[in-house]
């Protein structure tokens, strides 16, 4: 770690805060190809009615551009925004195959589902240990995800019990939170761990999230470079930006 920047003690800090896919669990490649699977459908069926060329979702540009972090509704809508594409925004209850900024958004998460049951989860090892260290060291621990699926991922990679919070898509549903790059569900982990912003650390893998921990006043904000984004995650809002959390480990 940076050593400009302060160790996860509770000398400086409270609480860690951790998003999930990308972060805990390798799971952030399900959600990637599930959004193409999902788009690419939906795009090629539109480009044959209209009789135009087809234009695939690009897994490396338009996933982590547009979609990557955020509630699935918020990923459909500003993804069809990029590509000039107007949708009725329907009804959560939506079936899968309806062409609704819902319905598009209920077939990714029929995808993304079904990929977790049939392959299941995997976690980062210095994820766990990181997880496992500062839970040792007295800060307090809480998991904020846009995923509707968050629980479910969590039971299937037995880690469940390492957070005291779950703040997750479900979550955003029910108190009408708004999603990343908006701070509130950082902020609602934060009040009901019963932390001040300043004092707890935001781990994020993507840009959303990363803007979301810069625009909530968090004492720390780090990126964990996947993706090989390092510049991307320090221009939107990272104070360090690292590839695995083992190299946080003391």
């Amino acid at each position: 770690m940076n050593a400009s920047h302060p160790p996860l003690t509770t000398d400086h800090f409270d609480a860690v805060l951790f998003d999930l896919d990308g972060v805990l669990t390798d799971t952030a490649r399900v959600h990637a190809a599930s959004w193409q699977q999902m788009f690419d459908a939906f795009l090629a069926r539109r480009a044959a009615a209209a009789g135009e060329p087809f234009r695939a979702f690009d897994i490396d540009l338009d996933y982590r551009l547009y979609v990557d972090g955020k509630p699935r509704y918020d990923g459909v809508r500003d993804f069809l925004k990029s590509r000039e594409i107007a949708l009725p925004e329907g009804d959560p209850a939506d079936p899968p195959d309806r062409e609704t900024v819902c319905g598009l958004g209920n077939r990714k998460n029929e995808l993304v589902s079904e990929a977790i049951r049939t392959a299941g989860v995997d976690v980062y090892p210095g994820s766990v240990a990181l997880v496992h260290a500062v839970r040792a060291g007295g800060l307090r621990t809480a998991v904020v995800s846009a995923s509707a699926n968050c629980a479910a991922v969590l039971a299937a990679a037995q880690i469940a019990d390492l957070f005291e919070v779950r703040v997750d898509g479900v979550v955003l549903r029910q108190r009408k939170l708004r999603g990343k790059p908006q701070p509130d569900s950082f902020l609602e982990a934060a009040r009901e761990l019963g932390v001040t912003p300043a004092r707890a650390v935001v781990v994020e893998d993507a840009i959303a999230g990363v803007q979301a921990g810069r625009a909530g006043g968090f004492g720390l904000v780090v990126g964990v470079a996947r993706q090989q984004d390092e510049r991307e995650l320090a221009a939107h809002g990272a104070d360090v930006v690292i590839h695995d959390l083992a190299e946080l480990l003391p």
